[in-house]
């Protein structure tokens, strides 16, 4: 499979302000909680939140198994714009 750009520049372009933390779900389904991540070219090495059931610490996926990114932090919408992201959230 082709790397998925999408995920590529979002992990390589990281907001400044915005904490290197959230949970990524991969295609299978399986959500990882992440609190830092390394990139080796079409490579994500995610630093797990806290060891799963068997203990493992790190997880190393390619970007195209990336189904979703979630950001678990509070983030100003200023950040976002910074990052290329175009509109405005509710104002409620």
């Amino acid at each position: 499979m082709a790397t998925n750009p999408i995920w590529q520049d979002m992990f390589r372009a990281w907001p400044e302000g915005i904490a290197r933390r959230g949970v990524v779900v991969n295609t299978q389904g399986e959500a990882i909680p992440f609190k830092g991540f390394m990139i080796k070219d079409e490579a994500l090495l995610l630093e797990r939140a806290n060891p799963d059931p068997m203990g493992t610490r790190y997880v190393l996926l390619t970007f195209d198994t990336i189904a979703v990114v979630k950001l678990i932090d509070p983030i100003k919408p200023e950040l976002f714009k910074k990052a290329g992201y175009q509109g405005q959230f509710s104002a409620t």
